[in-house]
């Protein structure tokens, strides 16, 4: 049986939010026909609070979180996790690192210590560091070898000239080879402070106990730091078309990425608007772009276009796979689709469509424990967490004239980014 969605306006913030003095926010939502806690730890110590000198250091420092501290030692978390069934990883972007655990209720007042020891006091011990670096190296070798990797980082160089955005959040292997564990505990207490933490707890597991957990073991910070300021430009709008040719071995097709900057989080409409557009132009088979070039005239092998939101400047792209000979014309054609956004309204059925498969797959996303605590994390960062669920809201209110203008205004045919990679023997 089909499953139905409810309506965008029974779409609530289920969760509750407080701030304890040292500014450290708490978000919690109760599940209690679930038997499992999920703790996502948010932390705005991503790749843009680097120096740029630095670079590379928030995705290191997220290796270096799990070799202890103190009063964990090396490998102990893992065993703790593992031994008691739990999962527990980590992830770095250019807003955020986070840090979570999925555990059986029963476990979570023996792990949720353990996690927070390792975050708030990371140990960083000299002969770790050096090991842990050759593996970050070696996965910034794997990296070279992946096209699709080098083709978007190539696209974020050519995008964004001036926002940190531009960088790897890998770093660079030269730059990493200069870090030292000082500056990596530096880095650690300067930004791993209470004001730039936000801990998401989502599960089976009543507020109250939840809070007095947190207040237990998320009140002793390392002794505060201070790193080489940073500063992050606003990136100015792409006036002109930037154009980059890369060749690479060991690819068989070629690949045609373009990018235009977008308003960040701080005009979430807008975003939100760019996501609906995005699904448009190639949501499916019937979607324009999807029906033009790769159903009808078959000159792309596939073709996809997304919104990256970030918290200053998001960056919508379009990645076309495809043979060399057709790089000239599905540009062209991808450029003569916005013009028609810009000069006609998207027909009602085309958004009727999209708008219910977005609101389907943001109810869909919210339905277990660790997609509830990532959605409220990711948005806590990038916005307030009772904005994640404004998403069905703003996707049921947008009107075609209200597409066409954001259309106009930030995806223009004459002035973008494009990144071309092509195989070397052509």
């Amino acid at each position: 049986m089909q499953k139905l969605s409810p309506s965008p306006k029974q779409v609530e913030f289920n969760a509750n939010t407080f701030e304890l003095s040292n500014g450290l926010t708490i978000i919690h939502h109760y599940l209690p026909a679930t038997p499992v806690v999920v703790a996502d730890i948010w932390v705005k110590a991503g790749a843009i609070a680097e120096p740029e000198a630095w670079s590379g250091m928030a995705h290191f420092l997220e290796h270096m979180i799990f070799k202890g501290s103190p009063n964990v030692m090396v490998g102990e978390f893992d065993w703790l996790i593992e031994s008691t069934g739990g999962i527990a990883n980590a992830a770095t972007s250019y807003d955020y690192a986070h840090f979570y655990l999925t555990t059986a209720a029963t476990h979570f007042e023996d792990t949720l210590p353990c996690l927070a020891d390792i975050l708030l006091r990371a140990n960083i011990p000299d002969d770790e560091f050096i090991r842990e670096r050759e593996v970050v190296i070696e996965e910034i070798h794997s990296s070279h070898d992946d096209p699709d990797f080098i083709g978007y980082q190539a696209l974020c160089q050519n995008a964004y000239e001036y926002h940190p955005y531009r960088r790897s959040i890998l770093g660079e292997k030269e730059l990493l080879l200069e870090h030292t564990p000082n500056q990596m505990r530096c880095f650690h207490r300067t930004h791993y402070q209470p004001e730039n933490m936000s801990i998401v707890i989502v599960g089976g597991i009543e507020q109250s106990q939840a809070l007095a957990l947190v207040n237990d073991h998320f009140s002793q910070f390392s002794a505060r730091s201070e790193c080489p300021p940073t500063k992050i430009a606003v990136e100015p709008p792409v006036v002109s078309i930037r154009r980059q040719e890369l060749y690479l071995p060991r690819i068989e097709q070629s690949r045609l990425l373009m990018a235009w900057i977008c308003p960040g989080s701080e005009s979430l409409q807008s975003a939100i608007a760019l996501d609906l557009i995005a699904l448009i132009l190639t949501g499916g088979r019937s979607s324009g772009l999807v029906r033009e070039l790769r159903e009808e005239k078959q000159i792309v092998i596939d073709i996809d276009c997304s919104l990256s939101l970030q918290k200053d400047s998001s960056m919508f792209s379009v990645g076309a796979l495809l043979e060399t000979e057709d790089l000239a014309i599905v540009e062209q054609m991808i450029c003569d689709r916005l013009n028609r956004l810009h000069h006609h309204l998207i027909p009602a059925a085309e958004i009727a469509s999209a708008k219910r498969q977005l609101i389907n797959d943001y109810i869909f996303s919210t339905e277990t424990p660790s997609q509830l605590a990532s959605i409220y994390g990711f948005y806590n960062i990038v916005a307030t967490a009772a904005d994640s669920a404004l998403y069905p809201q703003i996707i049921s209110q947008l009107q075609p004239e209200q597409l066409q203008a954001i259309a106009q205004r930030y995806l223009s045919p004459e002035h973008y980014a494009v990144t071309v990679l092509k195989p070397s023997n052509q």
